[in-house]
This record gives C-alpha cells, structure tokens and sequence, in this order.
C-alpha cells in the first residue's frame, strides 16, 4: 500500500486531494494545525467512504519545530508528499513585524524545504517518490500588499525547479501547482461586487474550484507524470499568463 502525506489536510484544496488519494487507496498522514475537528471527520469520511486508513497529526509549520514534530509522527515510509500549506499575510511590506516575516516565510517556503529533506532519503533509497507543492500566482507575479509571502512562494517554486535536478537520477519527480484565484473560504473576506471584478479580471471569467486543483495534483503524481519534474503547473484561467 503506497503512503501519502498531505498538509494543511483540512483546508479546502488539501480535503479534495485527500479524496482524490483516499480514491486510488492511499494510506494518508492528514496534517492539521488548529482544526482538530475538521481533521478527524475528514478521517472518519475517508474511512467510510474509501475504506482506506488515515492517520491525523498536528504541527504547527509556521513554527521552527514544527517540522520536526510532524516528522516524529510519520511511522513509515512516504511515497506521495504533497506540501499544502500557505496563509498570506496582507498589508504593507512596512507594517510587517519582524515575528510575521519569519512566521510567513517558514510556513511558506522553509518548513517545505525541511520536510523534504526529511522525507527524500527513503525515496531516494526505493528510487521512487512524487513531491508536489502548492505555491500560488502570487509566487509567479508577485503582489502588492501580499509581498513576503509572494517571496516565499517564489521561493518555493524556484527550490522546486533545483531540487528537481538532484533527484531526478533517483527517479523522483518534484513540481509545483500554482493556483491563481480559488473559491476557497479565503475569499469570504471579499465582498460580493468585489469577487465580481476580481473574476471579471480573469479570462476564465471564473475563480477555479478547489477540485480543479486536486485534478493538477493527481496528474502529477500519476505514472502519466514520471517524465515531468521541475514544472509549475498553473492553475488560474489563464489569469497572469
């Protein structure tokens, strides 16, 4: 049975690509930080609806630590390692306090990097391992009042372009969705008319579905994948493009 590891597990994107996974028969580590509830019904719903097995562990990945808590709970060897995690925070680059860069900043690019190195030494024994990273456009274009975390998701996505080259003699393949706009409870703090210029922005004419992300994922750590590494793949209606 293949293992999948999935952060922010409980969050719109990460609950459709723990079905997506709990569909193909994954054992799945559902990550959670603060929505305990949300963690172990979503396992109960997998269990039930797929008959697969999940376990939920919580770590705080804004945190130095949080790694390595996580990791301690990771009892066996990971196949699929999907790295969902990602909380901007708005305002002026001078407004930030020193606390609020590192926190978006480890939460958006260093607790990826940690966990990966974590995680790669088993893959690259097995010759054999899928990572994908959730970055965001923001990532791709940056974005005024959303600038560390539009650094960190740059960030992310070049480390994915350079961790590609070292593991893809041991046949493992790394690459990034990038979302642009998705109907996710994130954008609840928009108002009705503005949602509306926002999506009358995007050539799509629509915000992306938080399933139409899982369906980028669940290409990449197909088989139909093993010659794509060090791709960004973006998910935006052709917003930004």
């Amino acid at each position: 049975m293949k293992t999948a590891l999935v952060t922010g597990a409980t969050s719109a994107i990460g609950l459709k690509i723990c079905h997506m996974l709990a569909r193909q028969g994954y054992f799945i580590y559902l990550h959670y930080n603060t929505n305990e509830d949300r963690a172990f019904k979503l396992q109960e719903e997998l269990e039930k609806s797929y008959k697969i097995k999940s376990v939920p562990i919580k770590a705080d990945l804004s945190s130095e630590e949080g790694t390595e808590k996580l990791i301690s709970q990771v009892s066996s060897s990971v196949h699929v390692f999907i790295y969902n995690c990602g909380a901007p925070h708005y305002g002026l680059l001078t407004d930030f306090t020193e606390k609020s860069i590192q926190s978006t900043i480890q939460l958006n690019l260093t607790s990826a990097i940690s966990l990966t190195k974590a995680l790669v030494p088993v893959m690259i024994q097995k010759k054999s391992g899928k990572i994908v990273m959730i970055s965001s456009v923001w990532g791709e274009v940056g974005a005024a009042c959303e600038t560390v975390y539009s650094a960190a998701k740059g960030g992310l996505n070049t480390f994915v372009k350079a961790i590609s080259k070292e593991l893809a003699p041991s046949n493992i393949q790394v690459n990034s969705v990038s979302p642009g706009v998705i109907s996710t409870p994130m954008m609840e703090q928009f108002s009705v008319s503005e949602k509306r210029e926002i999506a009358e922005d995007i050539p799509a004419g629509r915000f992306g579905e938080p399933e139409e992300v899982a369906h980028a994922v669940e290409f990449l750590i197909s088989d139909k994948s093993n010659y794509v590494s060090g791709h960004i793949l973006s998910v935006n209606g052709s917003w930004f493009t």
